[in-house]
């Protein structure tokens, strides 16, 4: 018994050791640990770990190699974050941007800055991300070149050239049995007079012999005539003019430009004197513009969706309605301005001249009023050409008796809030012209 005792004994005591042991090396590779990474936190020095540790550290036989064996844990560690990174890239790249935020989070989490060491040579399949690149740009240069590719195509097909065949087999005629003549006439009824640019690229969606016809040179030219008239003779700097109607500055016409003002101001005071209201006034202006010159103004209180089908055409009934004209000016500052001239519709009232039979009054002087309005045209978000600043604003009331005008012009302060676009697809619902 005593002899099975004190061996009980001796093992414990030898437990005791080596945990004591064990607890010592862990003690000393946590310190090791520690320097480590003050010492790659120092300015200067890269987080790769390659570099030995102080004296302290290294005066020991065994610590060599495990800061050696370290540094090879941060290589490895340095490669599987680049290719974690690689692998958020591609997924951001393919839309998926949750998939992408896990992986970047993993990867800064592993090395904090990777962004910078990325050299974006190599992928986590090993080439998949490289080729994907030149691939992405081969697709590019492909489609900007797609219409002489779509031209190329329909030559190489047969010797009478058709812009499209049937998918299915059908009884009745087919549109491409019709002449070019007659397609390209379809196609100026689609854009028509309003300029429904927006239909004629949904068109060329339709096949490739539709979307040749819808990049016809002739059609883009006319509707830049329309828009900027003599001054667009010339194509240079644009390539084509589809691209000077998508980059140059222009008013829209598929919608109407809207503002909304709103102001405090105080109303009478109360029959007993205690108190005095105020009142919250709130009111709209809506500015709609016609490719032909023309532009009406709306200043009222009805909100857009009771006002804006009346801004359809110009021979609305509205009576607050203001008509004109617009024109498109480019400063020297690079700063496209619209100037319109607008003033109310006259209306021919019968003269009644038994109201003057029994006494002779002094007629009023007759007065035509018009109003000069300056806006500057600027792009807001996403859309282009979708914003109008005010930069003035007058009234000119000319004597017809004297031929003298009197101009007022208003002060632009915080009332003359932008006009935003709006589109409107009723504006485009039908055609009532061609091009």
């Amino acid at each position: 018994m005593a002899e099975a005792e004190e061996d009980c004994h001796t093992d414990l005591v030898r437990t005791d050791d080596n945990d004591r042991s064990g607890e010592a090396n862990l003690q000393a590779e946590l310190q090791m640990f520690r320097a480590q990474w003050m010492f790659e936190l120092a300015p200067g020095v890269s987080s790769s770990g390659l570099e030995p540790l102080p004296c302290r550290a290294s005066s020991r036989g065994p610590g060599v190699k495990s800061v050696d064996a370290r540094g090879k844990q941060e290589i490895a560690k340095e490669e599987k974050a680049k290719e974690l990174f690689l692998k958020a890239v591609e997924e951001e790249r393919n839309g998926a941007l949750y998939e992408a935020i896990k992986f970047y989070r993993l990867a800064m989490q592993l090395v904090p800055d990777i962004e910078f060491k990325i050299t974006y040579t190599r992928s986590p399949d090993g080439d998949g991300v490289g080729k994907r690149c030149i691939e992405d740009n081969k697709e590019d240069d492909k489609m900007a070149d797609l219409l002489s590719d779509f031209q190329q195509q329909l030559t190489l097909q047969e010797s009478s050239v058709k812009l499209c065949q049937p998918e299915v087999d059908v009884s009745q005629t087919h549109i491409s049995a019709l002449p070019l003549e007659v397609l390209m006439y379809i196609f100026r009824w689609v854009v028509s007079s309003d300029l429904d640019l927006r239909s004629l690229e949904q068109l060329s969606l339709v096949c490739r012999g539709f979307y040749i016809c819808a990049r016809d040179p002739e059609i883009w030219h006319q509707v830049c005539l329309k828009i900027w008239g003599r001054s667009c003779n010339k194509l240079v700097p644009y390539a084509s003019w589809r691209e000077m109607f998508l980059e140059r500055p222009r008013v829209r016409f598929d919608g109407v430009y809207v503002s909304k003002t709103k102001y405090i101001r105080q109303g009478e005071q109360s029959l007993d004197g205690f108190y005095r209201a105020w009142h919250q006034v709130e009111y709209y202006r809506y500015l709609r513009f016609f490719p032909d010159g023309q532009v009406m103004m709306l200043t009222t209180p009805e909100d857009p969706q009771s006002i804006v089908p009346r801004l359809r055409t110009k021979n609305t009934r509205t009576d607050a309605i203001l008509l004109g004209h617009y024109r498109l000016s480019q400063e020297t500052d690079n700063q496209t301005k619209v100037f319109a001239v607008i003033m109310k519709k006259k209306e021919e009232k019968p003269v009644d001249y038994h109201k003057y039979r029994y006494f002779r009054r002094v007629p009023a002087q007759e007065t035509d009023h018009s109003f000069h309005v300056g806006l500057q045209l600027c792009s807001s978000g996403r859309q282009t050409f979708n914003k109008l600043v005010w930069i003035h604003h007058s009234c000119h009331i000319t004597y017809r008796s004297t031929g003298e005008t009197a101009v007022t012009t208003f002060d632009i302060d915080k009332m003359y809030t932008p006009l935003f676009f709006a589109r409107v697809k009723s504006f485009t619902a039908f055609s009532e012209k061609p091009l």
